[in-house]
């Protein structure tokens, strides 16, 4: 495992493994899942994969349900020309995780076996994985799912994703160390206390570590989600409901307080 990141050639992962491949210069990451070996490898993976459409190497590259964001490619098409492998790591020790600099790498939760991350894979391939959301339903968040079989459950939380976090966490990191000018006289000081927040704020914010996270089996994915939906709804009509009845009969003094 490296300081960074765990860099892999193609014969070391599995079937099962989470994988990912920077992009644009190291600005971000794409995910997947390796689910079956043939030659050559076929991966499983939520959004931004760069498939041609030329492909030959298997012949369901590319295949994509309609209105799904998981897409089957081959693994020459995911890394695309010069995209290096890499492998995601479970089961991190706390020291390690927060070594990491760069969020969506690793992960303190830990993994499922194989046949289970495949089957979810699989089987989200053909039935989709929700509408994409950078920050709450991304590649990484699809992988990790796949892995873990943890949701949050929260519709209005932050993602599972490493990266959203590292995002997040930047500039919340920055503004939280501010005060500390008045205190440190060193600007090597305050970097390493800026940086100190960074990673606790993405430590926080790990699925292995929150505690707003729950397993759900991904035959009942869809209920969970029309559930969590239902409820926010069910809550939004109580709440108009409530202003409608105050707005006809209760004083002005009262309607300041409708829907606390």
């Amino acid at each position: 495992m490296g300081l960074l990141t765990h860099k892999v050639e193609r014969r070391e992962i599995a079937s099962g493994d989470h994988i990912y491949t920077w992009r644009t210069v190291f600005a971000y990451s794409h995910h997947g899942d390796p689910i079956l070996f043939s030659a050559p490898l076929n991966c499983s993976s939520a959004s931004s994969t760069n498939v041609s459409s030329t492909c030959t190497n298997i012949p369901d590259c590319g295949f994509q349900q309609k209105e799904s964001g998981v897409v089957l490619s081959c693994l020459d098409c995911f890394l695309g020309e010069e995209g290096l492998l890499y492998r995601f790591d479970y089961g991190a020790s706390p020291s390690v995780f927060l070594t990491k600099l760069r969020g969506g790498t690793c992960t303190t939760a830990q993994s499922d076996p194989p046949e289970a991350v495949i089957h979810r894979a699989m089987y989200l391939l053909q039935n989709g994985f929700g509408s994409y959301d950078v920050f709450k339903n991304n590649c990484e968040d699809f992988a990790l799912y796949c892995k873990t079989a943890l949701l949050v459950l929260d519709q209005g939380a932050l993602g599972r994703s490493g990266q959203a976090a590292s995002v997040i966490g930047a500039p919340l990191a920055a503004i939280a160390s501010s005060p500390l000018k008045l205190f440190m006289t060193s600007p090597a000081g305050l970097v390493i206390a800026t940086a100190g927040m960074y990673c606790l704020t993405r430590y926080a914010t790990d699925i292995g570590v929150r505690t707003d996270v729950t397993k759900v089996k991904v035959e009942e994915l869809t209920s969970f989600h029309n559930c969590k939906s239902s409820k926010k709804r069910k809550n939004e009509n109580h709440c108009d409901t409530r202003e409608v009845t105050l707005n006809q009969t209760d004083t002005p003094a009262k309607k300041l307080r409708r829907c606390d």
